[in-house]
């Protein structure tokens, strides 16, 4: 915490409100105006939480290495010299005559997916003089503005259940604490919340398409530059879940039985398409290299990166092969959803987690009691289908490839907001199966 940060922080915060009540009413209605505000200020006392946290718990981490040891120096290089700022905004990893001063003091400056959140941090910087906390609230203004997005989407569809999805989508506590601080999970969730809008409104509800299709764009290149895994996994999702949307809307029986395997075979083919795309300019990521990347990635993570971020935990060998990967699904699926257990608590962070953890395996075993086979059934809805498919394959990549739970608590929140809205329409849906039982 610096002098400027006293300074510079309230009024950032200031203009941020100020900002949001001016839009509010454009991007509102009468029935969800209420969350607008209240979302919007739970991000920003998280943003802040966060960097207490790093500051006098870590006593340091990656949210001050993006910033006091990332794009404090661009924001230097900015002050000395427009020119030399401008290069390493634009940098792709080279230290080139001028810029190596600055850039031989940044850490992540040859990590490029790093790198990335030290440039959106530089920009922000111009604005905030290089003051920490006001960085963090744009950073969470970034995260509002993609769950917004995300929250709109299923409000469109289910304006009846706006409270439960406001719950989903903003007030979940490990979200809205590592969603919203200087870190790479912010800008990731940011792009997620946008891509689903995006995905939604360009192609099922064709509104706005050359905004829109500027967004998806966007949010595709952010997420492929700092974390393309979760490109991979959402984006087969989306094209599974437009063409089934699409099927949806076709109003004769027969239509739908004769075009249904023909929609679902090319929906795949797009889907696996698109995966083999992604992954072409990162060898890491491609369809052979998936279990190797996985293995290197929990064991960097439970013995090295990640030894500090909180306790680990083990699924059992990984050794490279597929089979060794899809052998520990079930587990990963449990560890990511349901873990850490009261048990395993060993620090107030994991107990917080532990406590979420608990709340959420509630609401599953209470969802299966009740609606039994009936559960199946919700299945034919696409938009359940999509965030189960998103969330439970995304529980799986992240939970086989982490082994630490502190690690877990901070990659696990793209898929939490997804999951929740599954359930919570599966519920839905599950009453009016009973309402319609009531009435043979």
């Amino acid at each position: 915490m610096e002098l400027r940060d006293l300074i510079v922080t309230p009024i950032i915060i200031f203009l941020v409100y100020a900002g949001a009540y001016w839009i509010r009413p454009y991007v509102t209605d009468a029935i969800n105006r209420k969350y607008f505000i209240p979302a919007l200020t739970v991000r920003i006392i998280g943003a802040l939480a966060v960097g207490f946290l790093y500051q006098f718990y870590y006593d340091g981490g990656d949210t001050f290495n993006f910033h006091t040891h990332g794009s404090r120096h661009v924001w230097e290089a900015f002050m000395d010299s427009p020119l030399t700022g401008f290069k390493l905004i634009f940098s792709s990893g080279q230290y080139d005559g001028d810029v190596f001063k600055y850039a031989s003091q940044i850490p992540f400056y040859r990590d490029p997916s790093s790198y990335t959140i030290i440039k959106i941090s530089s920009i922000f910087d111009l604005i905030t003089f290089s003051s920490y906390s006001a960085t963090a609230v744009l950073f969470a203004t970034l995260s509002f503005i993609g769950l917004w997005l995300l929250f709109k989407t299923f409000y469109v569809q289910y304006p009846e259940l706006n409270k439960f999805l406001a719950i989903a989508c903003f007030f979940i506590p490990s979200v809205f604490f590592w969603g919203s601080g200087l870190l790479k999970d912010t800008i990731t969730l940011s792009a997620l919340g946008l891509m689903v809008y995006s995905s939604y409104y360009l192609f099922v509800l064709r509104v706005n398409k050359v905004i829109t299709f500027i967004c998806l764009s966007g949010s595709i290149y952010i997420l492929y530059a700092v974390k393309i895994y979760i490109l991979l996994i959402l984006l087969p999702s989306l094209i599974i879940w437009i063409f089934l949307l699409k099927l949806s809307y076709i109003r004769s029986v027969a239509t739908k039985i004769t075009l249904a395997p023909i929609v679902m075979l090319f929906a795949v083919l797009l889907a696996g398409l698109s995966l083999v795309k992604a992954s072409e300019d990162n060898p890491k990521y491609s369809l052979g290299k998936l279990a190797e990347t996985a293995k290197v990635t929990a064991y960097d993570i439970r013995f090295w990166s990640g030894r500090d971020a909180g306790s680990g935990y083990s699924l059992g060998e990984l050794d490279g092969s597929f089979a060794s990967v899809l052998k520990l699904g079930p587990s990963a699926i449990n560890v990511t959803l349901f873990r850490p257990y009261f048990w395993e608590a060993k620090n107030p962070l994991m107990l917080i987690s532990s406590i979420e953890s608990f709340f959420l395996l509630v609401l599953v075993v209470a969802t299966l009691i009740n609606g039994r086979l009936r559960v199946f059934r919700t299945l034919t809805d696409p938009t359940i289908l999509f965030c189960l498919l998103f969330s439970i394959v995304f529980a799986f990549a992240v939970g086989v490839s982490t082994f630490n739970f502190g690690t877990l608590s901070r990659y696990k929140i793209p898929m939490l907001p997804i999951f929740v809205i599954a359930l919570i329409l599966i519920n839905y849906k599950l009453k009016n199966f009973k309402k319609l039982s009531s009435l043979d």
